[in-house]
């Protein structure tokens, strides 16, 4: 079997997400970054290296707007950078694209990426899916990461319904979906965190009208 090798990746834990239109709803937002900051905390303890993230745009966007106040980092993130910590800046939604995370991976020997941040239903959705091609594991805290409320002209949804179904799709195919606390237990021993597959995921989900 091979041996579990991690990094955490903390993903766009900004100060545009802790205020206006994109401030994270689902789970609590102060409950999601209390984990987050344990997740870096017990990262640092087990020696676990530490990837933290932020969204750049230009200077006249509406939204992480470079050199703008809620372009920089929450305070309590900023506060527990390290000289060791690997800083990104990027402009898409996954991590790997257009930025040198995939070759800082394998310089490192990760081969398997947990992420916590935000948002659920962007940033944290595009890099579980961009691990596989990488050839790596992903990983989501689901008590870490936060969704918004969404909606447009096809349709309206909760943020509450958009944290639990992507969940559900990234734990189904792309990524195991475990808790920050069941986490710890993990790197402690180094043992990886289960996973269910598509046809597991389309079984039970028969079983379940029946």
């Amino acid at each position: 079997m091979m041996e579990t090798r991690r990094a955490l990746v903390v993903v766009d834990v900004q100060r545009e997400y802790f205020d206006g239109p994109m401030e994270i709803q689902y789970p609590p937002r102060e409950d999601s970054l209390n984990n987050i900051l344990q997740a870096m905390d017990a990262a640092e303890q087990a020696d676990v290296p530490v990837v933290v993230v932020q969204h750049k745009l230009p200077e006249e966007a509406p939204i992480f707007a470079e050199g703008s106040a809620n372009y920089e980092l929450h305070p309590q993130i900023e506060e527990r950078l390290r000289p060791e910590t690997k800083r990104i800046t990027k402009q898409y939604a996954s991590v790997y694209d257009d930025t040198d995370f995939a070759e800082w991976c394998q310089q490192h020997d990760i081969n398997t990426v947990t992420l916590v941040g935000y948002m659920t239903n962007n940033c944290v959705l595009g890099t579980a899916e961009g691990a596989e091609p990488h050839g790596m594991k992903a990983e989501v805290l689901s008590d870490a990461t936060g969704a918004i409320r969404i909606a447009n002209e096809i349709g309206e949804v909760s943020a509450r319904q958009v944290h639990e179904t992507i969940m559900t799709i990234l734990h189904s195919n792309f990524a195991a979906v475990t808790t920050t606390e069941a986490w710890q237990s993990a790197i402690k021993d180094g043992s990886a965190t289960p996973m269910s597959n598509l046809v597991e995921s389309a079984v039970q989900g028969k079983e379940s009208q029946n």
